[in-house]
């Protein structure tokens, strides 16, 4: 690795938390199916670790929506890779991201999901840098570590297509 990396949240404090969103969100859907929307690529590894964990029925889909380049800063615009296979009508739905910064992703994204009639949509993030929020409407139910405006990679997290497979959050230095 040409780059140094600082472990901004180790293996074991990501998986501890991962399990006590796990915990809120079976409290929350007790009694009912949740539909899991993984938002590829970044987001495969939290929410595989986070459907481990639930004890509801779970049934899970996978949508590709970028905002982002091959550099570090969001582009501001949204295109959709990889739609949904399954409809979304009546379902309970939780959008499972690995981070929210400007919102502007998921602005969109929840825009473009209402209109296909799920009950309800909530957004769960691994990680979520508020103060860069740009699109304020975005909401965040489920979110396990609230950051610094750094730039982190790791747990699925990427620099140009690097370090999605470090088992921690680290900061490129």
């Amino acid at each position: 690795m040409a780059d140094k990396i600082r472990v901004l949240l180790t293996e074991e404090e990501v998986n501890a938390k991962i399990s006590e969103i796990a915990d809120q969100i079976s409290r929350d859907y007790e009694g009912r199916h949740v539909h899991l929307i993984c938002i590829l690529k970044g987001g495969v590894f939290f929410t595989c670790e986070l459907a481990k964990r639930l004890t509801v029925p779970v049934s899970l889909d996978f949508m590709s929506v970028s905002s982002y380049g091959s550099g570090t800063q969001s582009s501001g615009v949204v295109k959709i890779i990889k739609d949904l296979d399954e409809p979304l009508e009546g379902k309970e739905v939780v959008i499972v991201e690995d981070i929210i910064d400007s919102g502007r992703t998921l602005a969109y994204l929840v825009e473009i999901l209402k209109q296909r009639n799920p009950k309800s949509i909530e957004l769960c993030t691994l990680l979520d840098k508020p103060e860069r929020r740009v699109k304020k409407q975005v909401k965040v139910k489920y979110s396990c570590f609230t950051i610094p405006d750094e730039f982190v990679v790791g747990y699925g997290l990427d620099y140009d297509q690097k370090y999605r497979n470090l088992p921690y959050i680290g900061v490129i230095e």
